[in-house]
């Protein structure tokens, strides 16, 4: 594999990664500041196991980093640029539905 295919696959896995509605969840949260499981499970209102196996996921590919507090796990954004990226995204999914909006508003004037 060539460095552009590195590259490539290294997007791909990291976009794999934040595929999942909880683990989007998981990454906003973790955006406001580190949290233990049970931090998490809290505010996200699921169950530990749900959330254990999402961080799993996410600590596999790199994008969170845990430090173990006493008999707690606490968990961080390996990369403080995740927040900007989840931004982005709302701003991109903010822009699609302004368009959606003003799409609609054309339809319903015309008719």
């Amino acid at each position: 594999m060539n460095q552009h295919q590195n590259i490539h696959q290294f997007k791909a896995d990291f976009f794999k990664a934040l595929a999942h509605p909880m683990r989007i969840r998981i990454l906003e949260v973790l955006s406001e500041g580190d949290r233990n499981v049970n931090e998490l499970q809290s505010v996200l209102n699921s169950e530990g196991s749900a959330v254990s196996q999402q961080l799993s996921v996410l600590r596999n590919k790199n994008v969170v980093s845990s430090i173990k507090d006493g008999t707690s796990v606490i968990y961080s954004l390996r990369d403080p640029l995740i927040k900007e990226l989840l931004a982005v995204a709302k701003q991109i999914f903010d822009n699609h539905l302004v368009d959606a909006i003003s799409l609609l508003e054309t339809i319903r004037n015309e008719q």
